[in-house]
Formats: C-alpha cells, structure tokens, sequence
C-alpha cells in the first residue's frame, strides 16, 4: 500500500459544497458507459442515466469523448480514491438536451464542448481566472488533508476530485453549465472541437507557464498527445529550436514528420549527454508532459512497489539537470502523491524556476477556439483511433501499453450492448 493510500483509509468524510458532486440518477432510463472496477479492470456497462440536480446544471448528450493519458494513472490504480463503479472521462462535448431553470446563456439543443475542471464561476478564485483552483465545486476531504486545500471537481477522476461521473457515457450532467460548457460555431467539426476540453489548453498552458516565446529553446519530456501538442505550441509561438525526449518509436516518427524537431530516445541515448550535444548549455524551458508513474531505475520502481514513494522524481531531477541555470521547469504531466530523491540542491543552486499545475481550461478556450477556426493551429494530427465506447475497454489497455501506433482516441458513444452486470 503506498503512502497516498494510507492516507486516504485514515481520512473519511466530504466537504459539503454548494451543488452535489454526485448527480441524481434516472433508474428507470439507462446509458452505456465505461467504468472503472479496478487496477487494469475498465468495463463497458450500463448505468442510470444523470438527472438535472442544481438549477444551474445541464444535460449533455455527448456526441464525442476520449481517453485521456491521465486517464491511465486510474485504470492502473496508482490514483488514491477510486471507487469501483466510477464513470470515468474529462474530455467531452455534445448537445444539450436539458437544462437548469438558473442556467442563463445556453439553450436545450446548443452544442458544446465541455472543460475538464468543474468551477463555480463565482469564488476569490474563479473570479482570478484560476479556475482548476477553484473552491467550492470538490467536496474531498482527502484532498484537503494530503495537500492542505481542495482543488477544483473535475469530470470522471477519482473522488480525489470530487469523483463527479465522466464523460465516457452516452450521458452527462454539467454543473455550473454557464461556467464550464462552451458553445461551438458550425465550422469546427468535433475532431477539432472535443480536444478543447482539456489537451488544446493544457498544451498551451504548459507553453505560456514556461515561457515560451520567439528565440527560446524548449525541451518536451514525453511524446503523448499533450507533449506532441506542446512542441506544436513551442513552434507556433516561435521557439528557436524544440526537443522531445521518449521512447515509442511511433511517437518519435509522429513528431519528427510533422514538426521536424529534434528527438532523444532515452531507451538509446543518455538523455543528458545528448542534451549537451543538441543545445549547449541547456534549454531555456523544460516541460514535463509524461506523469508521475514511468519510472525508469530499479530504486524508484522498488520505492514506488513496497509504498515508500507515489510519484518518481527521475524526470523532474533531469530536467534540473539539463535545463539552463536560471531556466524555467514546468510541470503538465500529472503528479499526485510524494516522491524521493529530488534533487533540491540542484534546483535552488541553479536558480531554477518551477511551476505547474492543472489547465484553468475556460480561461483559455475561447481564445484558442479562434486559432482551431483560423487554421492557425490543428490538433487532429494526434488522433491515431476513431473507435466506440464499446471499444473502450480494449483501448484502455493498449494506450496504458503505449503499444505501437496507439496515439489519440476519438470515441463515437455508439456501438453494441453491453452485458449485464
């Protein structure tokens, strides 16, 4: 049992917030979903459909959804507060076909993306635009007690925030709908539009948090779809040159062919010497994209199997390594528990700057909806499976394998029946 986890059989209870985290539920009327039933265990089932439950609410009927990378760190078990039974899912979007008698600037038939993070619109926080901060919408008393506040809710991950059901269904219920949907114009077809919900932004994010800008040198940890996104970002923003460190070698082909940039397999090469070669003294931005659970040495996987460490500090301790003294280290890939060994001397000594956290999505959206509609940016490159719910199970097992080709799902909600539970 890892340390996150005897937190978390210590903590019991929930923070009352001002609309449920948990929907009401329709008994009489069922919806295909995926959920979750333990380490490696994603079911395709169904569940009661989700009922209006504030006035603020709405009922999506989703058209489109997919599998997050951080949707990984569930289906392995290495989130604390999963609960069998949980409808996963943070990146969604449909057609509204309910609404809240509070819900003001969206109307039943309206389609819309949804952002990942649930925010009130209303707190200290939201009201800075930090809307992933935001605190009223996460009722875990878990979160509070291992990290000293609450985040904001998001969709279908782990009670640790909030356990709101996803958008891996036929079905959603939005809170805070005027909050956290964003209506979409015609001529943004939903292979566009569905990666608003969270990778468009979070790679955007991950750029504007380190910096990046005209004549700056960017290495990227991790070729998933956020780090693929992020080096697209790098160059659109005008970066002089852009690194990518992984090992698949369909990723490494992807990024290679479509934006020409430097790759390090770090399965072949030494990653800091190779860093030496591609960009003396060191990139000005280092971005991690890959999470908290690949650990690469014998030490941190032992650590991590008996429960000494949640979260490896390899990449973090590479990236203070290579980065240039007084450069910037920005953290995007998901971390979630404590980690061994950091490097802190490094990291002060060097007068390394570090920052992170979760995409405040609504902060950004409309902004990049604009640049998807001027053709100045297209994240379709990624998506390498269109594929049904049905599928789900399956893929879920392949994209945690970072098997071959594997890349990007865009999920339909159609497909057969699933058996009965």
């Amino acid at each position: 049992m890892n340390a996150a986890s005897r937190v978390a059989e210590k903590v019991v209870g929930y923070v009352p917030t001002p609309s449920p985290c948990q929907p009401k539920w329709d008994d009489t009327k069922k919806m295909r979903a995926l959920a979750w039933y333990g380490k490696g265990d994603m079911r395709f089932v169904e569940v009661p459909r989700p009922l209006i439950t504030d006035p603020r609410d709405v009922i999506v009927k989703v058209t489109a959804c997919t599998i997050c990378g951080s949707d990984c760190h569930l289906y392995s078990g290495n989130m604390p507060d999963m609960k069998p039974g949980d409808v996963l899912g943070h990146e969604g979007m449909g057609i509204i076909v309910e609404k809240g008698s509070a819900v003001k600037n969206l109307e039943v038939g309206m389609r819309v993306v949804m952002s990942f993070d649930i925010a009130c619109g209303e707190c200290d926080y939201c009201k800075r635009g930090e809307f992933t901060c935001c605190d009223t919408t996460n009722d875990s008393k878990l979160m509070e007690t291992m990290y000293g506040h609450r985040t904001s809710a998001m969709f279908g991950y782990s009670h640790l925030t909030g356990g709101v059901p996803g958008s891996q269904a036929e079905w959603v219920r939005v809170p805070y709908a005027d909050v956290n949907c964003l209506p979409l114009p015609d001529d943004v077809p939903d292979e566009k539009a569905l990666y608003l919900s969270d990778i468009i932004p979070t790679s955007w994010h991950g750029t504007e948090l380190a910096g990046v800008g005209p004549g700056k040198t960017v290495a990227v940890w991790g070729l998933g779809p956020v780090g693929q996104l992020i080096c697209r970002w790098s160059q659109v923003r005008g970066a002089k040159k852009v690194i990518a460190i992984d090992c698949v070698p369909t990723r490494i082909a992807l990024a290679k062919r479509v934006m020409g940039i430097d790759v390090i397999n770090f399965k072949e090469e030494n990653v800091i010497e190779r860093m030496k070669e591609l960009c003396p003294g060191g990139p000005d931005c280092g971005i991690q994209a890959a999470g908290f659970e690949y650990a690469k040495s014998v030490a941190h996987s032992v650590e991590r199997a008996v429960g000494l460490e949640t979260d490896t500090s390899e990449i973090i301790n590479e990236m203070i390594y290579t980065v240039r003294k007084a450069g910037t280290i920005t953290l995007i890939g998901v971390y979630a528990g404590y980690t061994n060994h950091f490097n802190i001397g490094a990291f002060m000594e060097k007068g390394i700057h570090m920052n992170g956290g979760q995409c405040p999505v609504q902060h950004y959206w409309k902004d990049l909806l604009q640049r998807i509609r001027t053709g100045e940016f297209d994240p379709t490159f990624v998506i390498s499976h269109r594929l049904t719910l049905a599928d789900g199970p399956e893929a879920y097992k392949h994209f945690y394998n970072k098997e071959e080709g594997w890349l990007k799902t865009f999920i339909r909600p159609s497909g057969d029946k699933p058996a009965s539970m």
